[in-house]
């Protein structure tokens, strides 16, 4: 089984050992915003997801606990919430998508200090990152985190809730910019900067580790044996790589879901002399380089909330997901959406800009254009988005080979074939669309001795759609991906006027 525990939803597959599908459960949440640009999630409301995600899977699967090989665990990264020493919740998760501590890396940036620490941990400095958030509490809230027995990921409270051992492996370790990447262990310089103890923080295992000896009400919540091991897992970005088969070097992998992210597999560290990509560990042997996005699919979302009653009572008529309406609309406009541009930084924006004080852009508005204009370039936006990122990871690790996507978004043959003449490359569409939660099912066969290298994913992915690049729309696009770079560059002083703005609006109304 694979665990994914995500932003919004965690999801649990049952698999068979040759990588079939054959039982999926998920339960939602919500993010908790507070105040602006603050970003948190109920760590036990997602524990309880958690148990009845892994419940109804094995239901649907129609298999008995003794059935389950092991369990493997992928999750969300960069979140962090403080416990006690009886292991309650001192705060919420702080999620990626939480940008209040900007000034903090701000203020890293403005010196050597931050391209130093990433240079280490591999982690662009930025507010979704660990240490500025611990940063941030450090200044406004000190004394709740001196008195914080642990400061951990939603995964570690989760490990926690169920074995009551503090426990991180390497993978979620490197995402909080207090992981040294070649020494495999704590920063000491980064612990230093974060204001915290070393012994506040979880042990580190590796990716394969195995825990036994689950309490027993939870197993039994779960439809668990107690003994059923329990492989540890990593992060939901190097395990998609993992579940779409993207693992020998030149193998590309394209997640768009709320968020959006691009990887690549190298057989070592390599961190970029700009900071324009991050690096986090799989396994000892597999490292993954490349740039996440703050803005995938929650983008789309937005539209459909704030503009789109029409496509939403349509798709009531027809019996649809309004996706679907939204996309079929975007599908009568030509690529390029007559001369609309979007910028899709509605949250600000992460590669290969780090910039929290980016912010969404309609550009090239003329009376010829309607609302599925705006749907098209919201698509082609996080697609330019995407594209930004894989150019700074081109330059890195060289040419590539193949595109394999997963993610909400692959669903939409529109959306694929748009990438393909985005990225000038053939797209390819593994059958299993949880890349996650498979990758985290492949990890857990491998620690358990089920297959013998991860390479035997290869096996299992079966390529369901291939989309070829046309040639006339890579020149349309090809004429517009430079306008799109220069509307960044050119507004990057506006932006953080603006941002400014919108945060002393913020507190003048608190």
């Amino acid at each position: 089984m694979g665990v994914d525990v995500g932003t919004t939803t965690t999801k649990a597959i049952v698999f068979s050992v040759e990588g079939e599908a054959k039982g999926i459960g998920n339960k939602g949440y919500d993010i908790i915003s507070p105040k602006p640009s603050w970003a948190e999630q109920d760590p036990k409301k997602i524990f309880g997801a958690v148990l009845a995600a892994v419940c109804d899977a094995i239901e649907k699967a129609g298999v008995s606990s003794q059935e389950i090989a092991a369990v493997g665990f992928s999750a969300a990264m960069h979140s962090l919430l403080a416990v006690d020493g009886k292991g309650e919740a001192l705060t919420n998760a702080i999620i990626w998508a939480d940008n209040r501590s900007i000034e903090q890396a701000q203020q890293l940036k403005k010196d050597n200090t931050g391209q130093e620490l990433y240079q280490r941990s591999g982690t662009p400095i930025h507010p979704m990152s660990p240490l500025t958030k611990l940063m941030w509490l450090r200044e406004h809230e000190p004394e709740m985190l001196n008195k914080a027995a642990k400061l951990i990921s939603i995964k570690e409270y989760i490990f926690y809730q169920l074995f009551e051992r503090y426990v991180v492996d390497y993978s979620m370790a490197s995402v909080t910019g207090l992981f040294n990447l070649r020494q495999l262990n704590w920063d000491a310089k980064a612990l230093a900067t974060a204001g915290i103890r070393r012994e506040q923080l979880s042990e580190l295992v590796p990716t394969t580790h195995i825990l036994r000896g689950m309490k027993s009400e939870y197993a039994a919540a779960m439809g668990l044996n107690a003994d059923t091991p329990i492989v540890i897992g990593a992060s939901d970005g190097v395990l998609a790589n993992l579940g779409v088969g993207a693992i020998k070097p030149h193998q590309v992998a394209v997640t768009v879901g709320t968020s959006g992210a691009i990887r690549s597999l190298v057989d070592a560290p390599l961190t970029d002399p700009q900071g324009r990509t991050f690096c986090y560990p799989l396994t000892e042997k597999y490292w993954a380089i490349g740039g996440a996005s703050n803005n995938g699919g929650i983008v789309l979302r937005w539209f459909r909330d704030r503009f789109s009653d029409r496509e939403i009572e349509q798709a009531k008529l027809e019996g649809l997901d309004p996706y679907e309406v939204m996309i079929r609309e975007a599908s009568q406009v030509s690529a390029g959406a007559e001369g609309l541009i979007c910028l899709p930084f509605l949250s600000g924006e992460r590669a290969p800009y780090w910039d929290a004080n980016a912010r969404g852009v309609f550009f090239g508005i003329g009376q010829h254009h309607t609302r599925s204009h705006f749907i098209r370039a919201v698509l082609e936006g996080i697609v330019f988005s995407m594209y930004n990122i894989y150019a700074a990871l081109r330059e890195l690790a060289g040419e590539t080979e193949s595109i394999l996507v997963s993610g909400g978004f692959a669903r939409s043959e529109l959306w694929r074939q748009m990438m393909a003449d985005v990225f000038e490359q053939e797209v390819l569409l593994p059958e299993v669309y949880e890349a996650s939660s498979f990758g985290a099912a492949i990890l857990a066969m491998y620690a358990v001795g089920a297959i013998k290298e991860l390479t035997e994913v290869e096996d299992m992915i079966h390529i369901t759609q291939r989309h070829q690049p046309d040639a006339s729309l890579c020149k349309t696009y090809g004429d517009l991906f430079p306008i799109y770079k220069r509307l960044y560059a050119n507004l990057v002083e506006e932006f953080s006027a603006i941002a400014d703005y919108q945060r002393r609006s913020a507190e003048s109304q608190d």
